[in-house]
């Protein structure tokens, strides 16, 4: 809901622990839910604008009615519901079908069809070969500014500049070949070029049963 004009799919997990009605009853839940969710996040975006313009001194309080009419303004695209059974290689693939579907759809992804400079492209290609080159890390983290110079050896890239990288480095994290946290000030630095690490690192800390696993320990 902070993301303005995003488009979410809602994908639910352990099907193999339910029975097909069950399924279905859980979908239309989950569904019903998030309707009633975003119905009344509207009216109370509507409830705070009344208030705000119906104060003694309005005035005062136009930067805050600003944000919220422009929160107001933002839609948010709530996709229908996958269910998933992780255990099975097919419904993974139905998945990764569906995410692909929902992608390739001009209606909501506008920019699908942009057309990318040339060197997006070879930007692109130097970082997967530096990232499965032998001297990468296993955990593939590696400094911006390192990284800067590493591809402006490369004879077609000695006019990349660190503010070009960096657009590139975005929409290179947008699609989900690099990861780099430049909102976040003690990782703006840092370029993760392997994302498959830090979901292996993720699925250690956070994962089904982890409260029971740990009170299990003595």
């Amino acid at each position: 809901m902070r993301v303005p004009n995003s488009v979410v799919l809602p994908v639910g997990t352990h099907v193999d622990c339910c029975q097909e009605q069950e399924v279905a009853e859980k979908t239309h839940d989950i569904m019903a839910r998030i309707t009633a969710m975003l119905a009344e996040r509207k009216s109370n975006l509507a409830h705070f604008i009344d208030n705000l313009e119906g104060s003694e001194e309005p005035k005062f309080y136009v930067d805050q009615w600003e944000r919220l009419k422009e929160m107001e303004s933002c839609t948010l695209t709530i996709l229908n519901l996958v269910p998933v059974n992780c255990t099975d290689h097919h419904d993974i693939r139905k998945l990764e079908a569906t995410i692909l579907k929902h992608v390739k759809n001009e209606e909501l992804f506008p920019e699908v069809v942009r057309v990318l400079p040339p060197i997006y492209r070879q930007v692109e290609a130097a970082i997967a070969d530096i990232a499965a080159s032998e001297e990468m890390a296993d955990h593939g983290m590696m400094d911006l500014q390192y990284l800067l110079s590493k591809l402006s050896q490369r004879e077609h890239l000695a006019s990349l500049n660190g503010e070009l990288l960096q657009d590139i480095l975005r929409y290179l994290h947008r699609i989900g070949l690099v990861v780099w946290y430049e909102e976040i000030k003690h990782l703006e630095s840092t370029v993760f070029l392997q994302p498959t690490f830090l979901i292996t690192m993720f699925k250690l800390l956070v994962r089904h049963h982890l409260v029971q696993q740990l009170e299990s320990i003595s």
